[in-house]
Order: structure tokens, then sequence, then C-alpha cells
């Protein structure tokens, strides 16, 4: 990436941010983060109380890069064809034709995915991962850009199934939204009478550019001390004693992808520490699987890769050769 590109970067990425922030407000960070998540070909997992705007924030990331978007209410008797599709027979035509379901969209809203059966859930796991869905032994691609961004409510459980470690691992972040301050609070309450706030987030790119942005955002010059750093925080949670699962080699390469965008949306051609350490917990805190012991301690992933930060000194020299 040229300085010229990284300066194009910062500036549509904060135009961006400055759009979606008229539906969502008071939540630039969760928004940068969103989009960070979309520019690096990830998809966002929002652990969040109800009523706090994750409908909103997947609408809104759809409408400013002119994208399309669905929302799909996961229940225990959802079944996998309502969320990928199903092929009908067509007595006119005599064959059999394929009717896409609500994942053919560019921001799919899966919300509250743990309430749906395992086997449900594991209906995203191929499109998440490859773009495409197979329905009867025929491949369908997906729309580009494509980006699931699954909610969970931590507060009620009951009837709920946990996302195992492989579903997990396969979102690039997890974060939240939260509560708003008391003066946004204020301002939101005046606009009482707009119910559909998304509405005013007018397009600013076209879908296309984000598969450009993202292709500029992968040229991020990325040096070997970075890798290594990474390496040693993936091998930390490995080592540490309240870990009983930690980073995955996919999460590896999704942390060295976000950081890369992360450094691209500052406007800088290079990785530094400082990206890394920014996006470290919501990178490898949803992978970070904890001890039951660790759990009933009050242990948190937040305070497990808080002391593997503050413990690894960030490199200071470059490597003997770097990476792009």
């Amino acid at each position: 990436m040229q300085n010229d590109q990284a300066a194009w970067f910062a500036e549509t990425f904060e135009t961006l941010v400055a759009n979606v922030d008229v539906a969502i407000k008071g939540k630039t960070h969760t928004i940068r983060l969103a989009l960070a998540c979309m520019f690096a070909g990830g998809h966002l997992l929002l652990e969040d109380v109800p009523g706090t705007g994750k409908t909103v924030l997947a609408k809104s990331l759809a409408h400013t890069v002119q994208g399309t978007s669905s929302r799909i209410q996961f229940t225990p008797d959802l079944l996998p064809s309502d969320v990928t599709g199903v092929t009908i027979y067509n007595q006119h035509s005599g064959r059999f034709d394929f009717h896409r379901g609500p994942v053919f969209a560019n921001v799919v809203l899966a919300d509250e995915i743990n309430r749906a059966s395992p086997k449900t859930q594991s209906a995203l796991l191929e499109v998440m991962e490859e773009g495409r869905v197979t329905v009867d032994g025929v491949p369908h691609e997906v729309a580009s850009p494509f980006m699931v961004i699954a909610t969970m409510n931590p507060v009620e459980q009951a009837g709920t199934y946990a996302l195992p470690e492989a579903q997990l691992d396969r979102f690039l972040m997890k974060t939240s939204l939260g509560y708003p301050d008391h003066a946004t609070t204020v301002q939101l309450l005046a606009d009482a009478a707009n119910r559909n706030r998304d509405a005013a987030v007018s397009p600013m790119i076209a879908a296309e550019t984000v598969n450009q942005m993202s292709a500029m955002a992968a040229g991020v010059h990325t040096d070997t001390s970075i890798l290594d750093y990474i390496s040693r925080i993936a091998e930390g949670t490995r080592r540490a004693q309240e870990v009983a699962l930690g980073a995955s080699m996919r999460g590896c390469l999704s942390f060295v992808r976000a950081a890369k965008t992360w450094a691209a949306a500052q406007g800088r051609t290079h990785v530094v520490p400082d990206d890394v350490k920014a996006l470290a917990l919501p990178v490898l805190g949803h992978r970070v699987l904890l001890t039951p012991d660790a759990q009933f301690n009050g242990v948190t992933p937040e305070q497990v890769l808080g002391r593997i930060l503050s413990e690894l000194a960030p490199p200071t020299e470059r490597g003997a050769a770097a990476v792009g």
C-alpha cells in the first residue's frame, strides 16, 4: 500500500464511521470494529442485551456500502433450509428450482444465534468460511462482500445452545454495543418518533469498493517482528494456567488481517504494536476458553489477555525480513 492509498483509505473509513454514527450514536469504537471486520473479510459476534441497536447497526452497514441486508430470528424450531434456502419442484418446468434463503445478502443479521439447534447453527459454517451454500449437492455463491453479524443475549440462557468452539472461531471479532451514555440517551429520546433510524444512513460507497479496499488493506506492510509478537500472544493464551483452549491458527491469521485493516484505517502503510494491542481482545477474547475452575473464580478472558500483553514486551526493532 502506498501513502496516498493509505490516506484515501483512512479518509473513506472515517467517512463511513461518521455516516453509520448517524443511526448508532455514541458508539464510534464499535462502529470502527464492525467496519474493520467487514474490510478484513470477517464476521462479527455481538453479545449484548436486547434493544441496544444491533439490528440498526447491521442495516446501517449495509446501507452505507449500498449493499443488501437480511435478518434471521433464530429460534429452536428454525431449520437449516430456513437459513440457506431450499429446492422446490416446479410443475411447469418439470425441474427443481432453488429458492434462496436470507443468507444471500451482503450483511446478514443472525439474531440470537444461540437459540437455534446446533444443526441449524452449523448451516452458517460453510457460508461463513467459504462464501457459498451447497444445497442438494449444488453450490451457490453468496454476495460479495459478505458479512454475518450474529448476536447473543447474555442475560437469559434458558433454552439456548452454546456455540461450539469451532463455530466461535469462525467469527473474526466479538464485541458489544452496550447502553449509550446519558447525553446520547437524552438525544435519542428526543428523537423517539423516529422508528427507522437506519434509513437516515446514506449510501457512501459501492459494494464493489469494499472488495477493493479489502485488497488494499491486504497490502499493508507487516514486519516479521509484528508477526512474532502476534505468535507470542497466541502461545501465551495456550500456556496460561486458566485457559483450557487458546487461540487457534485461524485466529492468528485473522488477527493479522484485522491488524492490517486497522493500520490502514489509521492512514498507515504498516502495522505497529499498538494495532495488535487494540485488537487483541476483540479478535482473541472469544477464542480463549477458560477452565471450569477459572470461570468459577471469576477469571475473564480480558484479564488473561491483559496479563499476557503486560508480560510480553512489544517489538521495538524491525525483523530480519518483512511480509506484505
